[in-house]
């Protein structure tokens, strides 16, 4: 079968000046008072071709994500319309897997002239996949070419009734369909565009999670436990999930989810607070068995538990046994046992395996979370945990303090106001900068140079601050991809403001030059370095700076985009001593 993409590719030139030449206001003139309206909103732009769209949805005040598989197309696009706030990504239908993995829901999704190029065997998989990356009220633009293709650029009829038998597969609504006459003057070829929108909240996973929180039958915390675990990863690393070809379904790696839950429950432990009838302390608790007893006695806490650590000798050792017990129990009680309404069905299905020995180290990296097996989550629950979370968790630790109340009552223990809720607390890495400081100064006695990441400003050793890029208020992340060197006055105005896309871009050289400079010339911080990127920035590449750059700009618009952070535009760059006296 002939790849319609190959045919768009080998006559690329061809096609960006026909798309060109068309105003884009008259092609989508049906659909111009259908786009929403408003601050931060946020464009797909699928098949996006010579860019010419994508440049549209700019003017009309949208950041665009702009989906292209011919790297003829995409380049010609990148280099025709080259806006910062236009961002390409080499994806296709129907799996839309790179565009998934950036995390992001979009308000208006273009589809135009792509659906009839995805053949009928496809397209329940790709609508899917397109519905859903809307935001509650988003809108979904589609417009198809009826009449015949050609030999290098197949395409199969779409008739209205598949379109709105999607449309209710998943939810959404039909709010108009046109036909239009083709504006290149070919007879043969008329066009249907079709407006669909997602009516409800978008959130169809919250009244499922609802009900696991607060309907469910409980005789410990471990429902709570496995929602909490999982929600941590959607929004500290959610770049470990990996999704299904053929399903709506996301795998994570099950050491990830034990790693999380001996976060939460060695405070707890530590306490003593009963977390099912009778328990006190790590007494009765399945998973709490020798490994997770020598965690609590060697004062291991919750924040030495992160991605990207490394635990070695006998430490190592006892973590590994540790995580497996604890992904044992979470296969077999709370994944077991969480189920649909009035349902047999499982809404979680772990597929525990047994990793090899950790005799003498273990580095906490994503292959080292796999070894321990999957825990399938549906697709639903992962997007309503990524995007709304921060409402989530509260109504979990709410239970969750219930529960542990009503343990101690039966138990005739008193407990103290907030007890329980010191010990749920969710505690990140203290917020430690001195690893990234010792390298540049280091580097400054050796007689190296060091620029401020924002200005380009020569660093001196008493004279310099380390940044962090996303702010820490906003998303607590000590990464070392995200510690750069500053100058006090450019880090004092930025405080806790979020780089907006022309400041990162205009700081790019200057950030992965101080990647070069400070991790990857160590093999131990520069392993440290990229399993931290790999775990929490969605990358598309093989890892190398440039792409772990990408990543980075594209956490920055999910934090903008889930949380509105204030943004910062960024200093005017100080010029070179040597280029300032040549003015002068």
């Amino acid at each position: 079968m002939t790849d319609p993409v190959r045919g768009y590719d080998e006559r690329a030139a061809v096609f960006v000046h026909q798309y060109e030449q068309l105003d884009p206001e008259s092609v989508h003139a049906s659909f111009l008072d259908c786009l929403p309206e408003g601050a931060d909103r946020l464009a797909l732009d699928i098949g996006a071709g010579s860019g010419r769209d994508a440049a549209w949805l700019r003017r009309k005040g949208f950041e665009v994500v702009a989906v292209e598989p011919s790297p003829g197309m995409r380049m010609a696009g990148q280099s025709l319309h080259p806006d910062p706030l236009i961002r390409w990504v080499d994806d296709r239908l129907p799996a839309l897997a790179a565009t998934h993995r950036l995390g992001l829901a979009f308000d208006v999704i273009l589809l135009s002239g792509v659906l009839m190029h995805v053949t009928p065997g496809d397209r329940p998989r790709a609508f899917r996949k397109v519905a859903s990356l809307l935001k509650p009220g988003g809108v979904l633009l589609i417009s198809v070419r009826d009449g015949a293709g050609e030999s290098d650029r197949p395409i199969w009829p779409v008739s209205r009734g598949e379109v709105e038998g999607y449309a209710r597969t998943q939810g959404l609504n039909v709010v108009r369909i046109a036909s239009n006459p083709d504006l290149q003057g070919r007879a043969a070829a008329t066009w249907t565009t079709f407006v669909l929108s997602l009516p409800d909240d978008g959130a169809g996973a919250l009244p499922l999670l609802r009900g696991i929180i607060l309907n469910d039958d409980k005789s410990a915390t471990y429902k709570l436990g496995l929602l909490r675990a999982v929600a941590r990863l959607a929004d500290s690393a959610p770049a470990l999930a990996v999704e299904r070809q053929e399903e709506d379904i996301v795998d994570l790696p099950l050491g990830a989810v034990a790693l999380n839950w001996l976060r939460m429950y060695l405070p707890l432990a530590a306490a003593g607070l009963p977390q099912l009838p009778g328990n006190q302390g790590s007494d009765r608790l399945g998973f709490a068995k020798e490994a997770f007893r020598r965690l609590l006695a060697g004062g291991v806490v919750g924040q030495d538990l992160r991605i990207g650590s490394t635990f070695s000798g006998e430490r190592a050792a006892t973590l590994g046994r540790a995580l497996a017990d604890a992904r044992t129990t979470i296969a077999r009680m709370p994944a077991h046992f969480t189920r649909y309404p009035n349902s047999d069905s499982r809404v979680f299905i772990a597929r525990p395996a047994k990793p090899t020995g950790f005799k003498s180290e273990i580095i906490l990296d994503g292959d080292t979370l796999r070894s321990f097996g999957t825990l399938a989550v549906p697709g639903p629950i992962w997007r309503t945990l990524q995007r709304l979370g921060a409402w989530v968790e509260p109504i979990l630790v709410s239970e969750w303090v219930r529960l542990v109340e009503g343990f101690a009552v039966r138990m005739g223990r008193q407990l103290g106001p907030g007890e329980i809720e010191a010990s749920l607390r969710w505690l990140d890495p203290e917020r430690d900068t001195r690893l990234a400081r010792m390298v540049a100064i280091q580097r400054l006695e050796r007689g190296q140079t060091i620029r401020c990441v924002w200005t380009g400003s020569r660093l001196k050793r008493d004279a310099f601050d380390i940044d962090h890029c996303l702010p820490w208020s906003a998303w607590p992340c000590g990464d070392l991809w995200n510690l750069l060197p500053a100058s006090k006055p450019a880090n004092s105005k930025k405080g806790a403001r979020l780089p907006t896309p022309n400041a990162l871009q205009g700081a790019r050289n200057g950030i992965t030059e101080w990647w070069r400079q400070a991790w990857d010339a160590d093999d131990a911080l520069s392993q440290k370095f990229r399993r931290e990127a790999a775990a929490a920035l969605p990358l598309h590449g093989g890892g190398d700076l440039e792409d772990i750059f990408a990543g980075l700009e594209w956490r920055r618009l999910r934090l903008r985009q889930d949380q509105q952070v204030e943004e910062w535009a960024g200093l005017k760059p100080r010029k070179p001593q040597a280029e300032i006296r040549a003015v002068s």
